[in-house]
């Protein structure tokens, strides 16, 4: 038991202390082993630049939703408007002389 231990702890010590990094396999690998933390590095920064798109993107197509129907209210808003039964109601409550003619439109040829 007390070998196992002293294994450990001789182990514990080494990998904490700095020593797994002065081993020849450490040093003759130490560009790929650099380039591996680069690559993961940008492999997290640029997973976390397209959760921001990401988020980006649902937020203009939800705004974009959002106008779609506030186009289309003022839309049918305008419709109602513009038909002739409110516009004869509007000049009625606004007290106008106007009437609707019944005589046909006639146009003057040059």
């Amino acid at each position: 038991m007390k070998f196992k231990i002293d294994n450990i702890r001789k182990s514990f010590v080494r990998v904490f202390g700095g020593g797994v990094f002065t081993e020849d396999f450490f040093l003759k690998n130490m560009r790929f082993l650099i380039a591996i933390v680069l690559v993961m590095f940008l492999f997290i920064s640029h997973r976390y630049k397209v959760l921001q798109q990401m988020a980006e993107i649902e937020r203009l197509q939800r705004e974009l939703r959002d106008i779609r129907y506030e186009s289309l209210t003022i839309s049918s808003s305008l419709i109602e408007a513009s038909r002739q039964g409110e516009i004869e109601r509007r000049i009625e409550a606004a007290g106008l002389d106007l009437k609707v003619t019944n005589e046909p439109v006639y146009y003057i040829d040059k």
